[in-house]
């Protein structure tokens, strides 16, 4: 909920709009005055709007927190997640739906593409998470990481260049995905996910803009993981070669 503080501003707030069946999904931009404080995120901001203003906005959100994924959008331009993403120093701010996905309403896309990459990458993983409460580091290991960092909020793909031009591109997402299997396998056999990933749609599809790792709330890199599974699909291409004869 926006803060009250003393020193409060109005904001005005440029929110993309649209809704399936209005004007065959016509695109429109709404504004609303908002008051807002220093600490008010742009989510606080949404949420103000559809309680106040306009109970017809729709978007998502859960956590509040940044672990969730859900809320993520464009701001100004920029991907981010909208609940610790603050409103800008400014009179006017714009928010839009995640880029390079389609719109199912108002800043809601829909993400069944996004996930569906995730499961030909391999994503049968079990997430680390946080350490057990007494447990002890091994020995020779410094810290304790939490492995699998990603979200799964959309917000590397909506960033990416290459997405934006040709939906067929597996996406940076799914490929850090893919490297995680290979990374730490678990199990499963890597190679199977190598060689899929081993396309001119998927590793060698990325043009290293690095936008995808930029945008990342989560610090995954999954332009470094792109370039990692690269790196491995070389390796692989070699072994099959010399372990074959020459034949692929």
């Amino acid at each position: 909920m926006t803060e009250t503080v003393t020193d409060a501003r109005t904001t005005r707030v440029v929110v993309s709009r649209r809704k399936e069946g209005d004007d065959h999904g016509a695109l429109r931009y709404d504004t609303f005055d908002v008051a807002v404080g220093p600490r008010t995120t742009i989510l606080d901001a949404l949420v103000a709007i559809r309680r106040e203003l306009d109970p017809t906005l729709t978007f998502r959100h859960s956590c509040f927190h940044a672990s969730c994924g859900t809320c993520g959008m464009r701001v100004d331009g920029r991907e981010g997640l909208a609940c610790v993403t603050p409103v800008p120093a400014g009179d006017e701010v714009t928010v839009e739906p995640l880029g390079n996905l389609p719109v199912v309403s108002d800043l809601v896309v829909d993400m069944d593409a996004f996930y569906d990459d995730f499961d030909d990458a391999g994503r049968p993983l079990v997430r680390a998470s946080e350490t057990i409460p007494g447990a002890a580091r091994a020995e020779g290991v410094d810290e304790l990481e939490r492995y699998e960092d990603c979200i799964e909020c959309g917000i590397c793909l909506s960033a990416c260049p290459v997405a934006g031009s040709d939906p067929r591109y597996v996406g940076p997402a799914a490929l850090a995905a893919a490297w995680r299997v290979v990374e730490e396998p678990r199990g499963l056999d890597p190679g199977p996910v190598v060689r899929l990933m081993d396309d001119e749609q998927a590793a060698w599809r990325c043009h290293l803009a690095w936008e995808c790792s930029e945008a990342c709330p989560s610090g995954v890199d999954p332009a470094a993981a792109i370039m990692r599974l690269r790196r491995s699909a070389v390796g692989a291409r070699a072994h099959r070669l010399f372990s074959f004869g020459g034949n692929r």
